[in-house]
């Protein structure tokens, strides 16, 4: 019933938006993260487009690096509309987290 990939697409936006404010990162960084925290299925070629899309939603900035180990390198940051958005999402997600277990419990 529940398609995994369905739901993660919305949350994901939330979720690098998170990783990004950290500290300043670049994508295969920020696939591996998300690899860590436990989401095996999700692929560059998912990550990437959002990347875009959050850039031309103002909500991350990039500036491309020299990095340590060969070509140059894609660092995004959080813009202050980023920062709002995560703090937004943040809220979003215990409400309707607290909800969803609510319903699962009752």
């Amino acid at each position: 019933m529940a398609n995994t990939t369905q739901i993660l697409k919305g949350l994901l936006e939330g979720c690098i938006l998170k990783i990004v404010s950290n500290k300043e990162t670049y994508g295969y960084a920020i696939c591996e993260c998300l690899t860590n925290y436990g989401f095996s299925e999700i692929s560059e070629g998912s990550v990437y487009p959002i990347l875009i899309r959050l850039e031309k939603k103002n909500l991350l900035y990039s500036i491309m690096k020299k990095s340590p180990l060969g070509p140059m390198r894609k660092y995004y940051y959080l813009t202050e509309a980023g920062e709002s958005e995560l703090h937004d999402f943040m809220l979003s997600w215990k409400e309707i987290k607290r909800n969803v277990e609510t319903v699962l419990e009752g």
